[in-house]
This record gives structure tokens, C-alpha cells and sequence, in this order.
């Protein structure tokens, strides 16, 4: 079974679209256990584009804190 991606930092990001600590959706993390292998395989593959996307705008929010 593939382990969940939490990383005990569960907080909506601004847009409310994703948790900041793991950067699955609010549905994904509700969904989870339900989640066949073949899903949670596929969202643990977009995690990392998910990051690299989001990547630019934390840093800018971290500049300008």
C-alpha cells in the first residue's frame, strides 16, 4: 500500500485548492483511503509537478513576508 504523503502541516494554501503541507487537494486527502492503488499512484506522481508549479509563488510570499 502506498503511504500517505502527510506531513502533519495541514493547511489550506490561500486559494484554498491545496494543503500546503503535502500539496493534495482537499478531495484527495478526503479520499484517500478510498483511493485505489492506481489512483494514489497517479496523485503521488503529480505531486512533484504540483510543487515545481507552486514552487515560484512561495518563494515570492516568503520575500515579501
Amino acid at each position: 500500500m502506498i503511504a500517505s504523503p502527510c506531513v502533519k502541516v495541514c493547511a489550506p494554501d490561500a486559494a484554498g485548492r491545496y494543503c500546503t503541507g503535502c500539496l493534495r487537494t482537499l478531495d484527495e486527502i478526503a479520499r484517500w483511503r478510498e483511493m485505489s492503488e492506481e489512483e494514489r499512484t497517479r496523485v503521488m506522481a503529480e505531486l512533484s509537478a504540483r510543487r515545481r508549479a507552486l514552487e515560484p509563488a512561495r518563494t515570492a510570499a516568503d520575500r515579501d513576508a
